[in-house]
């Protein structure tokens, strides 16, 4: 799955939809797709991500307490 980077803008393929959608993990493991190398496998903060379109993750993938 392919989010982006607030900060940059950059295109990040997550390594772990699992730790994605766990509203009890705060990063996930990914890489970045920019330029003609493949970047290194690193952790990324869930609140810095977004689907490509700029729309904001949803609340049960971030928050432990959306439903309250």
């Amino acid at each position: 799955m392919f989010l982006k980077e607030n900060k940059s803008g950059d295109m990040v393929e997550v390594l772990d939809v699992q730790a994605l959608i766990d509203p009890l993990v705060d990063q996930v493991q990914g890489r970045f797709h920019a330029g003609e190398e493949m970047g290194e496998g690193r952790a990324f903060a869930k609140a810095g991500l977004s689907f490509p379109s700029g729309e904001a993750l949803p609340q049960c993938w971030i928050n432990p307490d959306y439903k309250s």
